[in-house]
């Protein structure tokens, strides 16, 4: 697998969302099947592994921190922390998280420790500047933002660089285009894409007659309704054309074209079968020319996207 760069983090090109393997897409695999998974991706060449406490309400952690055990001084471990505005002393509270996730994860330091979302925007420094001390403790190696403006990064890295941003970004979800990836070129902070396959939808494998249930965050999110389905398929067209002509999968034309756009943006699809890991991870040896990836950049210009991703609209599964 080729490497990558996330600041001073080397990391695989293609990373793995570990979240999947314990909620947001219906039925998870067992457990043992999980954690044979995440050790298969290591051999694959995958060196960059994403958990969160949230996900799976930490089971998630625990899972990741067992599988990647025999390996883990030998790959980048990124966790994420969601800081409430009603925990207290920030501080504290960040430290009191992470200690946590480090239990559950079976080690004793994170490689990048994310703010998961920011909804305190007053608080950027302080939390920049905790992070500053965890990173002198050898508690943390580096650490990012997720879904932050360019104003927030802009904040914080003054106080303590920032490794890595991670947002969603695919061709389908493309507004941090606008000023957070500059940004990140700018100030030498890694981008790392989440749903860069755009829940799947980029593989093709999906139709308008699909159904959902149970924890699956494809019942809520909007570019899989029936009618959006319909309504975006001139976007598979265009990535059938060039999947024929490259004798590639839609996934790896997705993938390799968010690969040349920039050398410090990292994908971390999701992935739970065998297969997806071989057609994601092989995705970083499909070459795209200039004029590939040009008349793709100009074809996605005329295309609409109908549908998005939203924290809003996942929120609505709790009630369903």
């Amino acid at each position: 697998m080729k490497k990558r760069f996330l600041r001073d983090l080397e990391v695989s090109a293609i990373g793995y969302g570990c979240m999947g393997l314990s909620h947001g897409y219906g039925a998870v695999p067992e457990r043992s099947e999980s954690i044979q998974l995440i050790r298969q991706a290591y051999d694959m060449g995958c060196t960059f592994f994403d958990t969160a406490e949230a996900y799976g309400a930490g089971d998630n952690e625990r899972l990741v921190g067992e599988a990647v055990k025999p390996f883990r001084n030998r790959i980048v471990l990124a966790t994420k922390l969601h800081l409430n505005k009603s925990e207290g002393d920030t501080a504290a509270v960040i430290r009191n998280h992470l200690e946590a996730s480090l239990k559950r994860l079976g080690t004793d330091y994170v490689d990048l420790y994310y703010q998961h979302r920011i909804e305190d925007n007053d608080r950027v420094e302080e939390v920049a500047e905790v992070m500053g001390e965890l990173i002198k403790e050898g508690k943390i190696r580096g650490w990012g933002q997720s879904q932050a403006t360019e104003d927030q990064i802009r904040r914080a890295n003054v106080v303590t660089p920032l490794t890595a941003v991670q947002s969603e970004f695919s061709m389908m979800e493309r507004i941090f285009e606008k000023d957070v990836i500059p940004a990140c070129e700018e100030l030498g902070i890694g981008f790392v894409s989440f749903s860069p396959l755009a829940s799947g939808f980029l593989s093709g494998k999906y139709t308008k007659s699909q159904t959902y249930t149970g924890d699956d965050v494809r019942r809520v999110i909007t570019r899989f309704a029936p009618e959006n389905v319909e309504r975006n398929q001139p976007l598979l067209d265009l990535l059938y054309d060039m999947a024929w002509k490259k004798k590639v999968t839609l996934a790896q034309v997705s993938l390799a074209w968010m690969l040349h756009k920039k050398e410090f943006i990292v994908p971390i699809p999701g992935m739970r079968k065998v297969e997806r890991m071989e057609e994601n991870f092989g995705a970083a040896n499909v070459e795209l020319t200039q004029d590939e990836y040009e008349r793709l950049e100009m074809e996605l210009t005329k295309i609409p996207v109908y549908g998005n991703r939203t924290d809003a609209d996942i929120a609505k599964l709790r009630n369903m």
